[in-house]
């Protein structure tokens, strides 16, 4: 079976970033009037392509003299985490998931209600089966425990090739496992860190979809 990650593999996961500012930005123009709304998810959009990760909600918001409070703070968090995001697949995923034959799963980390709102925009339910979000279960069994890969073993049949952007987490344990690896280094990907050592990195690096063909043909025909 061929089993996929999500972010930064079917889709950008920036977009989903600045989808989610510019969620948060709608919320501040109903609260604070219209303009400032705006000046925030441009901001933290500009903070983001700069690199930053950490705490842009807070920077951005005190762009506009408006420091947030812990209760505020908690509250646009959790609206950017469950807002319906404005997300598309990346074209050559979109053309991949449309072309190929054989079953193909889903293994994602991240909060449960998160990775379910982005599959839904992405209308991946219908062409992925099974789909396991880690975020289901209790915290420490995201990638790389074994739990969601033992579970899609025990649902697909034959050797399984797992398909991921991030080689600190994504590779270790279906590598351990006997899996194929695949990892997808789009350039316009947000974890751009090596592999710690050769078990975290995967068998074959592609930078697009469309390269995918030829090395599931040349691995299935062995």
């Amino acid at each position: 079976m061929l089993v996929f990650d999500l972010d930064d593999t079917l889709y950008l996961e920036r977009d989903f970033a600045f989808s989610g500012y510019a969620a948060i930005g709608a919320h501040l123009d109903r609260t604070d009037g219209q303009g400032a709304g705006h000046r925030f998810a441009e901001t933290c959009r500009m903070l983001f392509l700069s690199g930053e990760r950490r705490r842009i909600i807070d920077r951005a918001l005190a762009t506009l003299d408006r420091p947030s409070r812990p209760d505020e703070a908690a509250a646009l968090i959790a609206l950017y985490r469950d807002h319906v995001p404005q997300i598309a697949l990346c074209p050559d995923a979109a053309a991949f998931l449309d072309r190929w034959p054989g079953r193909m799963g889903l293994i994602t980390d991240g909060p449960e209600r998160t990775q379910r709102n982005k599959i839904d925009a992405l209308r991946l339910t219908g062409c992925l089966d099974p789909i396991i979000p880690t975020g289901q279960w209790p915290l420490g069994f995201g990638k790389p425990h074994p739990r969601a890969f033992a579970m899609m073993e025990a649902i697909g049949q034959g050797r399984c090739i797992y398909v991921a952007d991030n080689p600190l987490k994504d590779f270790v344990t279906p590598k351990a496992r006997g899996w194929m690896t695949i990892r997808l280094a789009r350039p316009e990907r947000v974890h751009h860190c090596p592999a710690p050592d050769d078990a975290h990195e995967a068998e074959a690096v592609i930078t697009t979809l469309n390269d995918l063909d030829p090395l599931l043909e040349g691995w299935t025909q062995h």
